[in-house]
């Protein structure tokens, strides 16, 4: 899956990222609420070889999409299928000098488009740190609902933490 948006291109990772990647996830702020640790440099090319390996969304594999701003890649898209039928969840990863341009809003709504367009799903999902306010707000600029909060169901990084549940269906899109 390759697609431009006004001012995006968004594609599959390919061994030229690797630097725009390191740069991205070797930070804990950017990292605080991922399932992940922030790479180093003795992972780094261990953790860009599953980004390049995800390269088709299949039931099977998820799909990584490198977001590139100019000649750089300032965000990461992730899709994988649930266990429930015709469901996906989407992740999301952008770099803090992205922050703020609304780039991110830009590339999560126009892929949420293109997955049910291209890939006739029923519905998509979001599963956030309820601590993670921007990604909350992201959520709902694109049209998503927020459906449920945890709390403290989540193990990660040596503490408790809610989880938020964002959903929509096709019919949520305007």
């Amino acid at each position: 899956m390759e697609f431009k948006t006004d001012r995006l291109l968004i594609r599959p990772f390919n061994e030229n990222d690797l630097q725009d990647v390191f740069h991205l996830y070797n930070n804990d702020a950017i990292c605080k609420y991922l399932l992940h640790d922030k790479w180093t440099n003795e992972n780094k090319q261990e953790e860009f070889h599953k980004k390049l390996e995800n390269n088709v969304l299949t039931k099977e594999t998820p799909l990584n999409l490198a977001v590139v701003s100019g000649a750089e890649v300032i965000g990461d898209l992730a899709v994988w299928y649930t266990e429930m039928k015709d469901t996906v969840e989407i992740g999301y990863t952008f770099s803090q000098e992205a922050s703020g341009k609304g780039y991110a809003t830009e590339a999560v709504s126009s892929l949420v488009k293109r997955l049910f367009a291209e890939y006739d799903v029923h519905r998509i999902q979001a599963n956030l740190d309820a601590r993670n306010e921007a990604s909350q707000k992201l959520c709902e600029r694109i049209g998503m609902r927020k459906e449920a909060h945890f709390i403290q169901d989540f193990w990660s990084k040596g503490e408790w933490t809610d989880s938020i549940v964002y959903g929509m269906l096709l019919s949520d899109l305007d």
